[in-house]
């Protein structure tokens, strides 16, 4: 057996800063080749020693006069107990702190392991790189690609060609991305392609931690999943909380229930399945080759789930009660008895709710409970302040808007008004029920008015405490007006189509028909009283009813101005 050696000493082109200590070895032996250098070679679990960084391996031969040193079999490189790197063979480069390691290269900082078959390992900087394949393991995290530099100190490794990053929730693949290997966070510098079981995503910037399920993407990303759509200039995302925001330039796509959003900002919660948009959002539904535009400062989706026993008409089971001959009262507000009014006049057993009774024998009153289509939950919308909507044969505006999936209904809400044609309603309170985006039914609480526009710049004028109106085509087709009483001014014509006059009338109730769009005939029920007024004798003040007011000017004339 050779002896063994310890603590000498080889000096690197004299420079007495960097020392090579030869630590241990079973034998060491000097040979000098035809050229006349001696090379020092050290076998049997050799190990040396520079500054802080140790070589170690089944046997070490070292050039004292070039500063270079080879490392044969199960080679080690301890570098600082920071950084340890393992291969089969080393060449050390001592002058410059460079190790060229090959076949079955691993590389590990105590939180991720590298591995490769050709490594370049510069201790003095403590960059890593590999160029011809390479993974990187970070717990349950695997990176593989053609190129990679890691830098120990920072602990990022920058991964090129051919990037594929796989994890338990997400795969991705890009020609180039950051990682570091402490904070498991993967920083996006390409084209990145995102894959996981909630949907996929494409971005070119950002940063995504797999660890907090944070992520920030930049640089029009898009998310997408079998029934959604989203893109933003820049996206965040909270994985826990389930919520993305979108600024600058957003939308998001409901295929499910035909919406596209949009917005300069829009925050989505996937686990409540809602958004709510802002910045001049705009909200569209489209359906075939129509659509309807939704305006508001603020608008907000979400689902309305139902309870299997019973659920109210607004929610809560004691806001409406009905007296002992079944009428809708209010019980919060006996003031708004007019609403309760209404509702009787539009709910009935006919239009398919179930409406089960629970009597309070101490008020005497019976509370009605409405159980609809059973269904799990219903998609419905909301739009706060300054509400405009626009579709190729309606168009309105409201201060707030309820919009249901269930019914297609629009139920606007603070001064509302709604255009058909030359048509215009307005009114406290207005409910518009569409079907295939084209208004159906039109139903107006309070304060309603009716006003037609002649050709002639007339403006025939019915006005009453309801309006109930109905549509063929989208057209409105028949309108009845409720009062008390109920007032209309019409302008008659013969059979010329010349205007013999103006009628002023009121009565209990007014049915208006149409034809071809244009007012054709109006009926009184019950006490009529109307007058006749020639045209050239018409009273001034009796040309307008009392809350008269032509607003086409707040009348959206096409949809590009909801994007203003």
């Amino acid at each position: 057996m050779g002896e063994s050696y310890g603590q000498q000493q080889v000096l690197l082109q004299q420079d007495t800063s960097k020392v090579i200590q030869i630590i241990f070895a079973r034998s060491l032996r000097q040979i000098t080749v035809d050229s006349g250098t001696v090379l020092q070679t050290l076998a049997g679990d050799a190990r040396v020693k520079q500054g802080n960084t140790i070589l170690s391996g089944d046997s070490i031969v070292l050039n004292p006069q070039t500063g270079v040193a080879e490392v044969f079999g199960n080679v080690h490189v301890n570098d600082a107990d920071s950084v340890h790197t393992y291969a089969q063979y080393l060449k050390y480069v001592g002058n410059d702190r460079i190790a060229y390691l090959k076949r079955s290269v691993k590389l590990t900082d105590g939180k991720a392991v590298l591995t490769t078959e050709d490594l370049e390992y510069n201790l003095a900087t403590g960059i890593a790189t590999y160029k011809d394949g390479g993974r990187v393991v970070n717990g349950k995290t695997v990176l593989t690609s053609r190129d990679a530099t890691y830098y120990s100190d920072t602990k990022d490794v920058f991964f090129k060609r051919d990037v594929h990053l796989v994890d338990p929730k997400y795969d991705m693949r890009a020609d180039s991305l950051r990682y570091n290997t402490e904070f498991k966070e993967a920083y996006f510098i390409s084209q990145t392609h995102i894959i996981s079981k909630d949907g996929i995503i494409d971005t070119r910037s950002g940063t995504y931690n797999l660890e907090t399920g944070e992520a920030v993407f930049l640089d029009r990303t898009v998310f997408r999943d079998s029934t959604h759509f989203m893109s933003g200039e820049k996206v965040a995302f909270d994985e826990k909380s389930g919520i993305i925001q979108i600024e600058r330039n957003g939308k998001f796509v409901d295929s499910v229930n035909n919406v596209i959003v949009l917005g300069d900002q829009l925050l989505i919660n996937r686990k409540e399945n809602s958004f709510l948009a802002t910045r001049k959002p705009v909200m569209i539904f489209y359906r075939d080759n129509d659509s309807t535009y939704v305006a508001a400062d603020t608008l907000f989706s979400g689902l309305r789930k139902y309870d299997a026993a019973e659920t109210s008409i607004t929610g809560k089971t004691d806001s409406l009660i009905t007296d002992s001959t079944g009428k809708f009262l209010s019980k919060t507000d006996s003031s708004r008895t007019g609403i309760a009014d209404s509702l009787n006049s539009i709910i009935k057993p006919a239009d398919s709710l179930v409406v089960n009774t629970v009597t309070d024998t101490l008020k005497n009153t019976t509370a009605i409970n409405i159980n609809n289509t059973p269904k799990d939950s219903i998609r419905y919308f909301l739009g706060f302040h300054h509400v405009r909507i626009f579709n190729d044969s309606l168009q309105a505006v409201s201060d707030s808007m309820h919009y249901s999936t269930e019914d297609s209904t629009f139920k606007l809400f603070g001064n509302p008004i709604f255009w058909n044609d030359q048509t215009q309603v307005k009114g406290d309170t207005m409910y518009l029920f569409t079907e295939d985006q084209k208004a159906k039914r039109l139903y107006v609480f309070f304060n309603g008015i009716v006003i037609n526009k002649t050709k002639e710049g007339l403006y025939n004028q019915m006005g009453g405490r309801t309006i109930n109106g109905f549509f063929k085509e989208g057209t409105i087709d028949y309108i009845r007006v409720k009062g008390s009483p109920a007032e209309s001014i019409f302008y008659p014509q013969d059979d010329d189509s010349a205007y013999i006059g103006m009628n002023r009338s009121k009565g209990d109730v007014i049915d208006i028909y149409f034809v071809n769009k244009e007012l054709n005939k109006i009926k009184f029920v019950n006490d009529v009283d109307g007058t006749l007024y020639p045209l050239k004798q018409v009273p001034a003040d009796l040309k307008t009813l009392k809350n008269f007011q032509w607003l086409d000017a707040r009348r959206p004339k096409n949809k590009l101005e909801l994007f203003e």
